[in-house]
């Protein structure tokens, strides 16, 4: 698929839930959806086979915290199976993955992101509304010894985490993870843009950190590595470096609205063409969408407020 201003639309990001375990103040605002709100696995996989005709090659499932379902296993096999799909991916908090990762490996998937704030135990149950730490660190590791590519998601506040920099780098020394750090977005009702940590400030505080060649196209991180370490630390700027030009996303949110940018308060309903009998209806929804996805996003405006990001996909 290709958009009307020429950007191939090659990913989607399928929540599959909106619940979550944690309650990180940037992230989620208001009340959650009930999981009878959700889409059945049954739906997600129709989606999911639906973008794949349509030349979507890589998914990832997100939340809320997505596994919190109890058919996550299934869902990550018969996604990974779809004809088309070359890699499937996932984000997570992590506070239910020790156990679990082997078995996601051997469903299908590839990559894992899992989103941690802080390496310090007290700050992180403080940042997170009462999450632990400890099966956080326990379920990277799992999830390096099972083959997964893991990704360490980091969202910085100032005077609250961002002294944590250093320490989240020297974790790509020995480890060949990615730790990424992730501008302050204003989603929601509680995400202080006086918080936000630019992008340009940690490098220019780090110049020993030697830019990198991106993974694969149309990523939004910037990597750059520390001499002699394993590891890739990336850096993900919305804000101060909009990276609209290059982006190849759409999503579909927990409830079944379809959503061309993150930033843009503009949702498109999937349910109707669901009650469809066939995928006519669905595709060309799909289509329709994908090819007036927005230029760029809106943040900046005055006046700007999005859904939480636990009701959008992280």
């Amino acid at each position: 698929m290709r958009d009307c201003h020429n950007r191939e639309i090659t990913y989607l990001r399928l929540s599959v839930t909106s619940r979550c375990t944690l309650r990180c103040g940037y992230c989620r605002g208001g009340a959650q959806e009930p999981a009878q709100d959700e889409l059945t696995g049954d739906e997600f996989v129709r989606i999911a086979r639906a973008f794949a005709g349509l030349g979507i090659e890589k998914i990832r499932l997100t939340g809320g915290e997505p596994l919190l379902r109890e058919d996550i296993l299934s869902l990550t096999e018969r996604v990974a199976a779809l004809d088309g799909i070359t890699e499937l991916a996932m984000t997570t908090n992590a506070q239910r993955l020790p156990g679990m990762a082997v078995a996601l490996k051997r469903a299908g998937l590839k990559r894992i992101n899992i989103s941690v704030d802080s390496l310090l135990p007290a700050r992180y149950r403080a940042m997170t509304g009462g999450g632990e730490l400890a099966p956080v660190l326990r379920g990277v590791e799992e999830a390096l010894a099972a083959g997964l590519l893991v990704k360490l998601n980091v969202v910085l506040l100032r005077g609250v985490n961002d002294g944590e920099v250093d320490s989240f780098i020297a974790l790509t020394k020995d480890r060949p993870l990615d730790v990424r750090f992730i501008e302050l977005m204003p989603m929601g009702e509680r995400a202080d843009i006086k918080l936000r940590v630019t992008t340009d400030e940690l490098l220019l505080a780090r110049p020993f950190l030697e830019p990198l060649p991106p993974r694969y196209p149309g990523q939004p991180a910037s990597d750059y590595r520390a001499p002699g370490h394993m590891g890739r630390v990336g850096f993900i700027s919305p804000i101060s470096h909009k990276f609209c030009a290059g982006c190849n996303r759409i999503r579909v949110t927990s409830d079944g609205m379809l959503r061309p940018c993150l930033g843009v308060d503009s949702e498109i309903p999937l349910r109707p063409a669901l009650a469809e009998p066939d995928d006519a209806a669905l595709i060309a929804a799909i289509t329709d969408a994908a090819f007036h996805k927005p230029q760029g996003h809106t943040f900046s405006q005055a006046g700007f407020r999005a859904k939480d990001m636990s009701r959008i996909g992280g």
